[in-house]
């Protein structure tokens, strides 16, 4: 997963409507970041986003709502996986990118907002649970492609492959909360590679 800061520039075509959600999902990132999902205020949005209220009740029913629909627009706008040629390089890409991510001051506050959130409310988790998945699913084409070029033994779960590269990030920064550098993303990638040469991500069943 690349870096990715900011929704503003990025109204897609369809006219108020548009305009109208990524002024209120701009608003939902800004309170997040500032105040977390518990802070998550509907009337402080609308007025954030200058929107009436009504129309952020009656469009996202509730914080969950807005924060679901924020997690799908940070989904639909992460760029695709890299294609480097070498698996090796397209995971240091993928390593990156979620170093970028957490590192970065607005997004990464939006992540641990939201995995907070998901420990006690289950419409977060959801959406939580459904940014990851796409994001993996996307990066686990390149894990494909390398198997595909030889690199990487046949039957190699892609997926897991990408989520093995990412959870000693997460873990460091959520559980330990120790320093994450690159350092620490390379060495990700090598004992991953290392395992899936082995073929420890080929399915037994």
């Amino acid at each position: 997963m690349e870096q990715q800061t900011h929704l503003a520039g990025t109204v897609r075509p369809g006219g108020r409507t548009a305009r109208v959600r990524a002024a209120v999902l701009e608003a939902t990132q800004d309170e997040l970041v500032e105040h977390g999902f518990h802070g998550l205020a509907m009337d402080q949005v609308a007025a954030r986003a200058g929107v009436g209220k009504t129309t952020v009740y009656r469009r996202w029913g509730g914080p969950a709502g807005l924060v679901t629909d924020l997690m799908t627009e940070l989904a639909d706008r992460s760029a695709p996986h890299a294609d480097t040629g070498s698996v090796e390089g397209d995971l240091l890409a993928n390593a990156a990118g979620v170093l970028g991510a957490v590192a970065d001051k607005r997004l990464g506050a939006t992540l641990q907002a939201v995995i907070a959130a998901a420990t006690c409310d289950e419409q977060a988790a959801a959406a939580l649970r459904e940014f990851y998945l796409r994001r993996v699913r996307e990066w686990a084409k390149a894990v494909d492609l390398a198997v595909a070029r030889g690199e990487l033994p046949a039957g190699t779960d892609g997926m897991e492959v990408v989520r093995a590269v990412s959870a000693p990030i997460y873990y460091r920064l959520l559980v330990t909360r120790e320093p994450v550098d690159e350092e620490v993303a390379a060495r990700a990638v090598r004992t991953t590679l290392a395992a899936a040469r082995a073929g420890a991500f080929v399915p037994t069943a």
